[in-house]
């Protein structure tokens, strides 16, 4: 019992690293000029996209499949990616390029709107490092969303900022970001907590929300803007730097 205590603690703990860790991506922006362009976004964006699909293989799928079989492998996976599907579905948002998904909410201003966005894609990474606290895998998920989120919390920025946000708000938006995903480890730490019976599902349906989040959102907002190559070579890069590091930590 003590164990598992021990490991919900680090859970929450990680996950807190982790999510914050989108303010360090703000201080190189405050330091030039906040008009970097498109290509810095699309760039940073899918250095980020890359990482999360490095740790959702290596970190989070592989082991799923050791601990809990294919058949629940399965099961998690598209029960994550269909959840991710549905929230963002029916949920209102706001995305900078993309404009309005989900249902219409007049009552809830734009920047509201951006937010809730950018919790559908992180509330399943922080739930990612939360649950990945009770395996070996602990210190290279929490290491792969903490990098990712470097780049992500760049990019939100320089976009509130482009938007015609001040810095304040901007800061305030990326901070919400990170708490969300302390929110989500929270979640997914207390879920493995009440049982680890739901370990090697819910591995997988952490795998399958940041799979589709990277798919269905991450990558398609770096395409809008004439950026493909530059992003998908961010992404690779970014995927080589994460496999790297799992063998190295490993």
């Amino acid at each position: 019992m003590f164990e598992d205590y021990h490991e919900f603690l680090r859970g929450i703990i990680l996950s807190t690293l982790a999510g914050m860790s989108t303010m360090l991506g703000i201080i190189p922006i405050l330091l030039i000029h906040k008009k970097l362009g498109e290509m810095v976004i699309d760039a940073l964006l899918g250095l980020a996209a890359g990482i999360m699909l490095a740790a959702s293989a290596f970190s989070l799928t592989m082991p799923a499949l050791e601990q809990g079989g294919p058949v629940r492998f399965i099961a998690g996976f598209l029960i994550g990616a269909v959840v991710v599907d549905l929230f963002d579905k029916f949920s209102p948002h706001e995305h900078f390029l993309k404009g309005h998904e989900g249902l219409q909410q007049r009552k809830l201003s734009k920047m509201w709107l951006f937010v809730i966005a950018i919790a559908i894609h992180n509330f399943p990474e922080g739930m990612a490092v939360g649950i990945s606290a009770f395996t070996r895998e602990a210190y290279n998920i929490a290491l792969a969303i903490g990098m990712q989120n470097i780049p992500e919390g760049a990019a939100t920025f320089i976009a509130l900022l482009d938007a015609g946000y001040s810095y304040k708000v901007a800061s305030l938006v990326t901070l919400i970001t990170g708490i969300v995903e302390v929110l989500g480890g929270f979640f997914g730490t207390s879920m493995i907590y009440i049982s680890k019976s739901l370990l090697p599902y819910m591995l997988a349906l952490a795998a399958g929300a940041m799979v589709f989040v990277v798919s269905d959102e991450v990558i398609p907002e770096t395409h809008l803007r004439g950026n493909e190559r530059l992003s998908t070579y961010s992404l690779i890069f970014g995927f080589l730097i994460m496999s790297i590091l799992d063998v190295l930590l490993s």
